[in-house]
């Protein structure tokens, strides 16, 4: 139900905190560490993500790490600011571990798997090495799949949903920190769905009103 979506978000919420906090004491320590933002730069990046669906009909709902990797480019327009496209490949999803009153499911855990092909376009705040990013994101399901569904007792065949059966794009916004230092770039981002996710009519009762939500902490390398 959605006290678990919420004790869930809670923790996510948590990680995403210290995280920030971390970054601005590493930020205040390492002021002559600074890359220097007046010049475009480009890299590339990768980490983890802890992601989540918001599911209605759950009892047990757990996140899914999964991982990301990209491109990036830092483009100044100011001596504070600038503009961050990215290039990703972002894996998301939940684990539910229990649900009762869903068609064609039966008790068991049910992994979501959807792999995006994201862009976000972020402002950045540049403070010394610390680089405050926000700004929105436009993602295309590149493929997906949710698995452990009941067998159909006529066939005895399992149940699969596939990319058809979900919203082919999503949007959003996404926020967080980045420090700088010496031509490496490391972060913790916080990415919140705008959009449903389910489409079909057993993608649509799984995630009913669910939306994309996910952590991330990565590493990046400037040239």
């Amino acid at each position: 139900m959605k006290s678990a979506s919420n004790a869930t978000n809670a923790t996510l919420g948590k990680w995403i905190a210290a995280g920030l906090f971390t970054f601005c004491l590493l930020g205040a320590a390492l002021p002559a560490s600074a890359q220097d933002d007046r010049q475009v730069r480009f890299g590339v990046k990768g980490g983890i993500n802890l992601s989540n669906l918001y599911v209605d009909e759950v009892n047990d709902e757990k996140a899914k790490v999964g991982l990301h990797a990209g491109l990036w480019m830092k483009a100044p327009v100011g001596e504070l600011f600038a503009i961050q496209p990215e290039l990703l490949w972002s894996s998301k999803g939940t684990r539910i571990g229990s649900y009762q009153n869903i068609p064609f499911t039966q008790d068991g855990q049910v992994r979501f798997n959807l792999n995006y092909l994201e862009l976000p376009v972020l402002a950045s705040l540049t403070l010394g090495p610390v680089s405050i990013q926000a700004g929105p994101y436009v993602a295309y399901l590149f493929n997906a799949n949710v698995k452990n569904l009941k067998e159909d007792l006529t066939t005895g065949s399992s149940l699969e949903l596939d990319r058809k059966d979900f919203n082919s794009t999503d949007f959003g916004l996404a926020g967080g920190l980045a420090l700088d230092i010496k031509g490496f770039q490391l972060g913790a981002r916080y990415n919140y769905g705008l959009r449903e996710v389910g489409k079909s009519d057993i993608a649509g009762q799984l995630t009913r009103n669910s939306k994309n939500s996910v952590a991330q902490v990565f590493i990046g390398v400037g040239f």
